[in-house]
């Protein structure tokens, strides 16, 4: 049996096939059902490996022992747990994709777009959140921003596999599509004159992230419908990106939620 290829940058093989390493994130892999071509684990004396790997061979998905630096080497230095998959590329998903499942779903859309972030932990913590309130869709640049790489998929324990996440090359004109599209494009600006809850669940709303150092990027910031702080009765006022997002998403579909019911 050939031995695995050694990923390239974002966690891509040669031909089309990409990575997902650790415990977790290989777990939700298997759970979604998506077609994998072959499981990699190293150990078979933790319980949990043992578990994964009998669940891959259930499917018939080949299932191979290899040494531990053979793993080194797939996950690039990433913290593997001593598991990992290939599977094929996943297809580029779009806005069109998004605002077909709200469709689909009967819900106003909930969209997440993140302006420039580069912290591999702050993206996958939004992921997971996103996932965790049933948001349509997650959108990125393709430029200056940190894209899905294994660092992203693992911090995202899996949730990127759930999730339709776009690849929008340009932010300031996938805002523009959407506000065509009758969503309204929310920002969040610590220094805004609207407080979080003013915002009106019911609505189609895009909500913009910005970078961890500088926030909302000026183009972007422009061209928000309108932005939102989220107050605060602490001495620090400035949360981190994952936070922040994270409080607003939640709050959103809490509301939703309550107002449904």
């Amino acid at each position: 049996m050939p031995s695995p290829a050694k990923a390239t940058a974002g966690g891509r093989y040669p031909g089309g096939v990409r990575v997902v390493f650790g415990r977790n994130p290989v777990r939700e892999v298997l759970a979604s059902g998506q077609r994998v071509q072959r499981l990699l684990y190293s150990d078979d004396h933790a319980r949990e490996i043992q578990f994964l790997v009998a669940q891959a061979s259930a499917r018939g998905i080949i299932a191979q022992q290899v040494n531990r630096g053979i793993l080194d080497q797939t996950a690039r230095g990433g913290n593997h747990q001593g598991i990992a998959v290939e599977l094929p590329d996943r297809p580029q998903a779009s806005l069109d994709d998004a605002l077909a499942l709200a469709e689909q779903r009967g819900e106003p859309p909930l969209l997440l777009l993140l302006d420039h972030l580069q912290d591999p932990q702050n993206f996958g913590t939004l992921l997971r959140t996103a996932d965790a309130v049933g948001a349509h869709g997650v959108v990125f640049p393709e430029h200056r921003a940190v894209g899905i790489t294994p660092a992203v998929a693992r911090a995202s324990s899996g949730a990127v596999e759930h999730l339709l996440v776009i690849n929008a090359g340009n932010l300031v004109q996938a805002i523009e599509e959407l506000q065509r599209r009758r969503v309204w494009v929310v920002g969040l600006d610590q220094d805004a004159q609207q407080p979080l809850w003013d915002l009106d669940p019911s609505l189609g709303l895009a909500l913009v992230v910005g970078s961890e150092g500088s926030g909302l990027s000026r183009l972007v910031k422009k061209r928000c419908d309108f932005l939102v702080r989220i107050p605060s009765r602490g001495q620090v006022a400035s949360l981190n990106a994952a936070v922040a997002g994270s409080i607003v998403l939640y709050d959103v579909w809490r509301r939703r939620v309550h107002t449904s019911s």
